[in-house]
């Protein structure tokens, strides 16, 4: 069933960005990509006020790319981010301690595709077609220690995981914003990776039923089937120089309250070691059975945030500010974060805008 309905959305969006290149007359294209490199360096030697010197490169690419048709409009981002950050945390370049900077992680990794085909009824509001994929370039690690006692545990990597998103939505589309509502959305999570799914980096593709530990038969997907919202905003000089890109996220999967096994936790004869990695803290499983069923439904939904500013102060130089926030009940996360994750970066940057 998932193969099928991921294909059909695949051939229905080629099919339509063929009879698109067939129409071009008719259209008209508007793209903007923007790819940006940003560098840091901070550097602290016999400094009273202390400092960890640190050293940062990211790169980052941001691409709009929107064919505007009499009938329909076929709207396309990629957003992609990657960057390292070398740190001395130690405050030393002793080799036997790794030296200046003996640490080396990842400061951003971002793959983010969207594809949204709409057709306008009645001013402004019709139906889209739309497909995201979201994942990562390379792996991610949890770090414990630092220099040559430095231990680091695989937490992720590329399609592990990654998300598929293909919805049959109802929208309300203006030049600047849009926002879709779908009651028949498909969400498949991937993870291509065994050694992850071993340790029980799972992010949901197995679940609570799966015999996976005795035959080693992985689950590689998940397909979930539920309901989507999805708001998104982006605007150019919304003040002088000023850029903002705002995106809001929500998924509930159909299938997801039988997952999570509400009826043996509220009977309070619930495995806490089996609900899917989720660490209880003191008098969790308690506030979970207390829960209506609102706040239920609630706590089952995926929530994804993100907000971008750019600031040109010239051609080729801005700042920029971005805020990433999670909730994702099939990732229960680091120490006592649980289920929430949360990114925020601000920089200077060197960047190209071709528009066409």
């Amino acid at each position: 069933m998932k193969r099928i309905f991921i294909l059909s959305a695949v051939l229905a969006v080629t099919a339509v960005s063929v009879q698109a290149q067939e129409e071009a007359p008719a259209g008209k294209w508007s793209t903007s990509s923007t790819p940006t490199l940003k560098a840091s360096e901070f550097l602290f030697k016999n400094w009273s006020k202390s400092g960890n010197s640190m050293i940062d490169v990211t790169g980052t690419f941001f691409g709009n790319y929107k064919y505007t048709h009499p009938k329909y409009v076929w709207d396309n981002i990629a957003d992609l981010a990657y960057g390292y950050a070398w740190q001395d945390l130690d405050n030393s370049n002793d080799p036997a301690l790794g030296g200046l900077f003996e640490t080396r992680r990842k400061s951003n990794d971002k793959i983010d595709l969207s594809s949204s085909l709409s057709w306008n009824a009645y001013k402004g509001i019709g139906a889209s077609l739309t497909a995201g994929l979201k994942t990562q370039f390379g792996h991610g690690y949890e770090y414990e220690g630092i220099g040559t006692t430095q231990t680091e545990t695989l937490v992720s990597s590329f399609f592990a995981p990654a998300y598929l998103t293909t919805a049959l939505s109802f929208e309300y589309k203006k030049s600047d914003w849009s926002i879709s509502f779908s009651f028949l959305t498909g969400k498949t999570t991937f993870v291509y990776n065994d050694s992850l799914l071993q340790n029980g980096y799972t992010y949901g593709v197995i679940q609570r039923d799966d015999d996976y530990l005795t035959n080693h038969n992985y689950t590689h997907a998940y397909f979930g089937l539920g309901s989507y919202v999805k708001a998104q905003y982006l605007k150019k000089d919304i003040l002088p120089s000023l850029d903002l890109y705002a995106r809001l996220e929500l998924f509930y999967d159909y299938k997801k309250p039988g997952n999570m096994a509400w009826s043996e936790i509220d009977a309070g004869n619930f495995d806490e070691s089996e609900y899917m990695g989720y660490e209880a803290v003191s008098g969790e499983w308690s506030r979970l059975q207390n829960m209506n069923w609102f706040k239920k439904r609630m706590f089952e939904t995926d929530i994804d945030v993100e907000l971008k500013l750019d600031y040109r102060f010239s051609q080729h130089i801005a700042a920029n500010f971005a805020l990433n926030l999670k909730y994702d009940t099939d990732f229960s996360g680091f120490a006592s974060y649980g289920h929430w994750q949360l990114y925020q970066m601000f920089g200077l940057q060197v960047f190209f805008n071709w528009k066409k």
